[in-house]
C-alpha cells in the first residue's frame, strides 16, 4: 500500500464522488479509480460500492475511513517536526475555539504572535467546545481553547482561568449604572442569548429556573456577533463574559453589570493539547503565548 492511495482514498471519503475527488486532487477519474482498486487488492476486500448516485463505503470501507485520515494528519504532524528539526521557523498550527473566546484571548493573541513570527500559518475553527475536543483527539486540531469544555482524560490542560458571565447592556441603558442586576430585571427586558445546544446556554436555563424565574429570550441566535449586534442596536441585553465584549466596553458602547443575589453563570477557560503527541515549532511557540496571554488578561 502507498501512501498516495490513502490519500486519495481519504479525499474520495469526504466528496463522495469519484469526480469530485478526482477534481480536488487535479487528476483524472481513472487515477483514483486505480487507487481504490490498489486499495482493495492490499486489503483483500471491496472498499466502496459505486453507483449512478456516487460512492458509498463497505464495512471495510468504513473501517478505514474511521483511521485513514487521522494517519495522513499524524503524517502531516511527523513532515512539520522533521522541518524543525532543519531549523525551519515556518509552519501551520490549527487552532479550535469557542466563540467567546475569540474576542478576549485568541483574536489579540494571535494578532501579537504573527508579528514576532510572520513566516507562521494559523488555521482557526470556530467550534463548540466538544468539536474542539474531539478536534484535538481526532489529529485535526494542535491547540483548543474552550469555554464549559466536557472533563475528560483524552487532553492536556495547559493553563486556565474562571471566567464570569455578565449582563451585557448598551451603555445608555437606564440600568446602566447600576452596582448589579437582578434575574428577575433580566427576565423583563428584552433578552438575547445562544441557542440551546450552547453549553453556556443550558447553565443559563438551569440558573433561572432554580430561581424560579421564567426565561423567555426574545432572540435565540448561534452567532456571538449578532448577540453582540442586537446590544449595539439596543434591541436587547445579553449575558456574556466582560472579556468577550472588552473593546465595547472600553470605547463605551456597552457596560458589563453583575448578577446580584447568585453566584452567576461560572466557567473556566482552558488552553489545550492533545496529551499524547509532540507539538511542532508553530503550535508549541503559539501555546507558549496563548499560555503567557491567558496569565496577563485582566481579571
Amino acid at each position: 500500500m502507498n501512501l498516495r492511495a490513502l490519500m486519495y482514498f481519504d479525499e474520495l471519503v469526504r466528496t463522495s464522488s469519484m469526480r469530485a475527488a478526482a477534481e480536488n486532487l487535479n487528476v483524472a477519474p481513472t487515477a483514483v479509480s486505480r487507487q481504490i482498486e490498489n486499495l482493495e487488492e492490499y486489503f483483500g476486500t471491496p472498499l466502496v460500492e459505486r453507483s449512478s448516485r456516487g460512492v458509498t463505503l463497505t464495512a471495510a470501507g468504513e473501517l478505514l475511513a474511521e483511521r485513514a485520515g487521522k494517519t495522513l494528519r499524524e503524517l502531516g504532524h511527523v513532515h512539520q517536526l522533521i522541518d524543525d528539526l532543519k531549523g525551519l521557523e515556518r509552519g501551520r498550527a490549527t487552532i479550535y475555539a469557542n466563540g467567546a473566546t475569540v474576542a478576549s484571548l485568541l483574536a489579540p493573541a494571535l494578532s501579537q504572535f504573527s508579528q514576532t513570527y510572520p513566516k507562521l500559518r494559523f488555521d482557526v475553527h470556530i467550534t463548540s467546545a466538544r468539536q474542539a475536543i474531539d478536534a484535538l483527539v481526532t489529529a485535526q486540531a494542535d491547540i483548543a481553547i474552550t469555554l464549559f469544555a466536557p472533563e475528560t482524560s483524552e487532553v492536556k490542560i495547559l493553563a486556565k482561568r474562571e471566567i464570569c458571565y455578565d449582563v451585557i447592556l448598551p451603555a445608555e441603558h437606564p440600568l446602566a449604572g447600576k452596582p448589579s442586576i437582578s434575574l428577575k430585571e433580566i427576565a423583563n427586558m428584552p433578552l438575547a442569548l445562544p441557542e440551546k445546544t450552547f453549553a453556556a446556554r443550558q447553565a443559563f436555563d438551569a440558573l433561572f429556573a432554580q430561581a424560579g424565574v421564567t426565561l423567555d429570550p426574545v432572540f435565540t441566535a448561534s452567532s456571538l456577533e449578532l448577540l453582540k449586534e442586537l446590544v449595539l442596536d439596543r434591541a436587547a441585553v445579553t449575558l456574556l463574559p466582560a472579556l468577550a465584549v472588552a473593546r465595547e466596553i472600553k470605547s463605551g458602547q456597552m457596560v458589563a453589570i453583575p448578577l446580584s443575589s447568585t453566584k452567576g453563570v461560572r466557567t473556566h477557560m482552558e488552553l489545550c493539547v492533545a496529551p499524547d503527541r509532540d507539538l511542532s515549532f508553530a503550535a508549541a511557540t503559539l501555546a507558549g503565548f496563548i499560555e503567557t496571554f491567558m496569565g496577563n488578561l485582566p481579571k
